[in-house]
């Protein structure tokens, strides 16, 4: 434990401890919480120095005493982008010892994921392995993290020596929102229309909702917070599974009303089902739930209802069921206005998830909220703000959008404020989705940038309106030469949308350009990408 005292003459105040506060974060939520940490320690005997992953040179690691490292997880496991450089150093050959470092990882993941929390597991066992000292154990954090960082940061404050300066009561706290993540506006849905045409296998919808008497404001680039509540028949079926009437009391309310405004019911997690199995003793998701592989495949299109049916248990009590189910957590989109051309209003662009599977009817819980909304009862709200993907602050650098489907969305709202703020800077973007006839979402007001010259240039790919599919990576493929002229004269590069296929052949593509069209090697070309993301050049907001 460290001494809350530094050696020092009698009656001087302790020098103040060298921290360094370390982040990875794809939406922002693990830089919110460093700069908590930072605020927090900042008065109570430490020196904090809050740095991005990305930015961090490591070559300074052996050299530090004190490091906190807070990361999230994304996609299949993956390490969010500003952290990979320092991901893939650490796991490798060149990373040295660290026998003096100490150190605590805060893990920040999805539970519904099976690769929970794993950037940060990993790199809490690779510092294990080369030397370095946890002073608090790694903690691992699912969507609603609140009580478990407040948990973490205690314990570093007590094993780290913090003092309670007196200095940090006299500081005047900001004023707290209010309205926020723990107190959501209460906001009024004004248009809800779908975009996509009569003949789309899919649903789109553009929701538009009032901020007026919210005092919230955003920015394009960050992403809307929706608190849905469950879908009332489907909480009647879940119900009838458990074996249940919906009237029991519990937390003050009725069983229904709680599942239906508070618990997550739709969500089969590894954690769940391993509750499940302890309850129900079947044999056979005790296996599952030791064999991630055969739970990725059985988990596939299921939903908690299914352990209901396939394996059923009777439950003791209501809270003998809850105690089994996480919370009902918000769901984030990617704003698609600007608040320049929308006073007191925000825009959202949403993808309906509607499917069969396991001779069920399956719905994605906030899409179809949204979907089916009437207009007539609040919409609970706030904002995530993020301070990476944003536009780049002189207007008149090169823009570049790459965001097929949903992932158009951030650049509806790019395009939106380029135009309001008269940015001279081109725009391109790359759209694509399945059929230019059903699926081209916000074609005419597109048609009217490129009209206007807000939009310089715009390339298409219907992947199914041919033989041969197309895709937005081919198209930049196509247009590789300009746009790498583009890049040379400082351009931004942003991609939306889909992680686990489209963001990565999209990643592959522009490494092809610079490699083809900069005359590079494939070393040379992956330092030239590698450089872009560390000057925030090369920005993605994937899921």
């Amino acid at each position: 434990m460290f001494s809350s005292q530094d050696a020092g003459e009698v009656g001087q105040p302790a020098a103040a401890k060298p921290l360094t506060i370390l982040w990875g974060s794809q939406t922002g939520n693990s830089e919110g919480l460093a700069r908590k940490v930072a605020k927090t320690l900042g008065g109570k005997g430490f020196e904090p120095t809050v740095c991005d992953l990305g930015e961090y040179d490591v070559a300074k690691l052996s050299e530090e005493s004190l490091v906190l490292i807070i990361t999230s997880t994304f996609g299949e496991g993956e390490p969010p982008d500003n952290a990979a450089g320092f991901y893939d150093w650490l796991l490798s050959d060149a990373a040295p010892e660290f026998k003096s470092l100490k150190y605590s990882v805060l893990a920040l993941g999805d539970s519904n994921y099976p690769d929970f929390c794993k950037c940060g597991v990993d790199i809490d066992l690779r510092l294990k392995a080369l030397g370095a000292t946890p002073i608090v154990e790694r903690v691992d954090c699912d969507a609603d993290y609140d009580d478990e960082f407040e948990a973490w940061l205690t314990s570093v404050e007590e094993a780290a020596g913090a003092a309670t300066a007196e200095a940090a009561a006299s500081e005047v706290e900001a004023e707290e929102p209010a309205y926020g993540k723990k107190n959501p506006f209460p906001a009024k849905l004004l248009n809800n229309y779908n975009l996509n045409g009569e003949d789309s296998a899919k649903q789109t919808r553009h929701v538009e909702i009032s901020l007026e008497g919210s005092g919230l404001s955003y920015e394009p680039g960050d992403a809307l917070a929706v608190m849905p509540v469950n879908d009332p028949e489907y909480v009647e079926d879940f119900l009838k599974a458990a074996g249940l009437t919906g009237e029991e009391a519990v937390e003050g309310k009725t069983l229904r009303e709680v599942l239906t405004e508070n618990y997550d019911i739709t969500n089969l997690t590894l954690k769940g089902l391993k509750a499940y199995a302890e309850l129900s003793g079947s044999t056979k998701l005790k296996e599952l739930a030791e064999d991630k592989e055969a739970f990725k495949g059985y988990v596939w299109g299921r939903q908690f209802i299914d352990l209901l049916i396939e394996e059923p248990t009777s439950f003791e009590s209501p809270e003998s069921l809850l105690r089994l189910l996480g919370k009902l957590s918000p769901r984030l989109y990617s704003i698609s206005s600007s608040p320049n051309a929308h006073k007191d209003e925000v825009h959202v662009t949403v993808g309906v998830v509607s499917y069969d599977a396991h001779g069920r009817s399956r719905k994605g819980v906030c899409s179809n909220f949204l979907a089916n909304h009437d207009g007539s009862s609040p919409v609970r709200i706030y904002f995530h703000h993020t301070t990476s993907f944003k536009l780049p602050e002189d207007p008149t650098t090169p823009v570049i959008m790459v965001g097929p489907g949903t992932g158009i969305a951030p650049f509806r709202a790019y395009l939106e404020e380029r135009d309001a703020t008269n940015a001279s800077g081109k725009n391109w973007l790359f759209f694509g989705d399945q059929h230019a006839a059903s699926d081209f979402l916000y074609e005419e007001q597109l048609s009217q940038y490129l009209e206007s010259g807000v939009l310089t240039r715009l390339e298409t790919a219907f992947s199914r309106d041919q033989e041969k599919k197309i895709y937005v990576q081919d198209r930049m493929l196509e247009h590789g030469k300009e746009l790498y002229a583009w890049l040379e004269q400082g351009g931004h590069f942003y991609v939306c949308g889909d992680a686990s296929r489209m963001a990565k052949d999209v990643d592959s593509a522009l490494h092809q350009v610079v490699a083809e069209y900069g005359n590079k090697s494939i070393e040379e070309a992956e330092a030239y990408v590698e450089a872009m993301k560390k000057s925030k050049r090369y920005l993605r907001d994937v899921y």
